[in-house]
């Protein structure tokens, strides 16, 4: 789940960063027509799209799976937990409630910790995804300007 909601924000975050095909200004310096554009466009996009490898009219995908989330055996109620039972072993129920207090502490400690590193490394994958598919975009968007030019057209 979190994936897919990870490629509807990217491919938003990117729609509104990278320069779309269909945003690329195009001018016909040679007199073509409505239906000659419409068909020197396609071919370029076809063309531009072998080139590069890289099609716009297909939703972003990820190019490898997010990381895996670490998931520490512990947290504030487990850590109290062991805490107690190796409190209670070596000093009875005054160990036991000093067991719980310090592996609560502890228990919540290796949680948070986890938990910023899964973060960190979301955003890591996050930030070298969408590097990738800016860097696949603006190459389909070179071919297809370079296409386009040698048709005859200015493309800003």
């Amino acid at each position: 789940m979190k994936f897919i909601q990870f490629l509807s924000g990217m491919l938003l975050a990117l729609s509104s960063g990278v320069m779309l095909a269909s945003e690329l200004m195009i001018y016909p310096n040679e007199g073509q027509d409505d239906v000659q554009q419409e068909q020197d466009n396609y071919q370029c996009y076809s063309w531009a799209k072998g080139e590069s490898g890289f099609d716009p009219m297909d939703r972003p995908t990820a190019t490898e799976p997010p990381p895996e989330q670490k998931n520490p055996n512990t947290g504030v109620g487990r850590g109290a937990l062991r805490g107690a039972a190796v409190g209670g072993i070596i000093d009875g129920s005054d160990g036991a409630k000093t067991g719980a207090a310090v592996g609560a502490v502890t228990g919540g400690i290796r949680r948070s910790s986890a938990n910023r590193q899964n973060a960190q490394a979301q955003a890591q994958w996050e930030q070298e995804q969408a590097a990738q598919y800016e860097a696949a975009r603006n190459s389909y968007n070179r071919a297809f300007a370079a296409c386009m030019e040698g048709r005859g057209y200015t493309v800003r």
